[in-house]
């Protein structure tokens, strides 16, 4: 779309474009997904251009049916909450997935006499194999969750009540099994520390496989609640 010109004091002066001005305000109401977002912002404009062309066709100036088309499109207040509600189901599945690869990798962490936290003493009665097989559940029953999470925010938006839901639920799942695997986990590394008497090292393996990556599904989740 061409800028919009005025004659001003014998000089060309270019006016803010009606459809550029609502696509910028659009833009910054919106977060989220950078792809997603993307996305939407090009079938926005597309939608605005189509409808100033045809406005000028039927014989309005150039802002006049920019305006109109603006006018038609809708007020941002009832714009934004729809385009957020797609960010969310974007944002939704991305954490899905990313619990999913962080749950998926467990496994190799908690892998049976690879790590001092792994290799169960002597004694049947002991915590750390109690908890060792209390992480490895919750771990499973995430990746499951994970799973069916993925599903409700693709297969599942066809039915209103999940796709009115798939947001917050995401996020609320996601959040939940953050904070019980990194407190079991960490928990776990803790105990099989101090009872084999090993140094920090099984420490900084759990940081930077267990609690790092949780920290970043968190992060996913909270935007998600942002935009629920």
């Amino acid at each position: 779309m061409k800028p919009i010109l005025v004659a001003v004091s014998s000089h060309a002066t270019a006016v803010q474009d009606p459809v550029e001005t609502y696509l910028a305000e659009l833009s910054r109401a919106l977060l989220g997904p950078r792809r997603r977002k993307a996305d939407l912002m090009a079938e926005a404009r597309d939608s605005l251009v189509d409808a100033t062309e045809a406005f000028e066709a039927e014989g309005l100036s150039q802002r006049e049916a920019a305006e109109r088309a603006v006018a038609d499109f809708g007020d941002l207040a009832e714009v934004v909450p729809g385009y957020r509600s797609e960010l969310g189901i974007a944002q939704g599945r991305r954490t899905a997935l990313l619990l999913f690869l962080v749950m998926i990798a467990q496994p190799i962490v908690w892998l049976e006499n690879t790590w001092s936290w792994t290799q169960h003493p002597d004694s049947e009665s002991g915590i750390v194999p109690i908890m060792n097989q209390l992480v490895q559940a919750i771990g499973t029953l995430a990746m499951v969750g994970s799973v069916l999470v993925l599903i409700a925010t693709g297969l599942g938006l066809r039915y209103p009540p999940v796709r009115e839901r798939a947001t917050r639920l995401s996020a609320q799942f996601a959040l939940s099994c953050c904070v019980l695997v990194g407190c079991v986990g960490l928990t776990l590394a803790t105990v099989s520390t101090i009872a084999e008497g090993s140094g920090a090292e099984e420490m900084l393996v759990v940081s930077g496989f267990l609690l790092l990556p949780l920290s970043l599904v968190s992060r996913s989740a909270h935007r998600c609640l942002q935009l629920a």
